[in-house]
């Protein structure tokens, strides 16, 4: 696996105080994480019942970016 390619920025003390990513890097782990998160949410649900399709959506839209 490739390693993450970031800036530090650090402030006048040389304390690190930010990360810089590029933006693939950036949208990349943003995916990840969505994905991950409706995972979890699927897999929360008992094995009977079932996760509606607006229920999804529902949870998914308010992660979209807003570009």
């Amino acid at each position: 696996m490739e390693a993450i390619k970031r800036n530090y920025i650090v402030d006048e003390n040389n304390n690190t105080i930010a990360v810089q990513l590029d933006i693939e890097t950036f949208n990349k782990i943003e995916k990840a994480l969505k994905d991950f998160a409706l995972y979890n949410l699927i897999s929360e649900n008992d094995e009977d019942e079932t996760l509606n399709l607006d229920d999804v959506r529902d949870f998914y839209n308010p992660l979209k970016k807003t570009s």
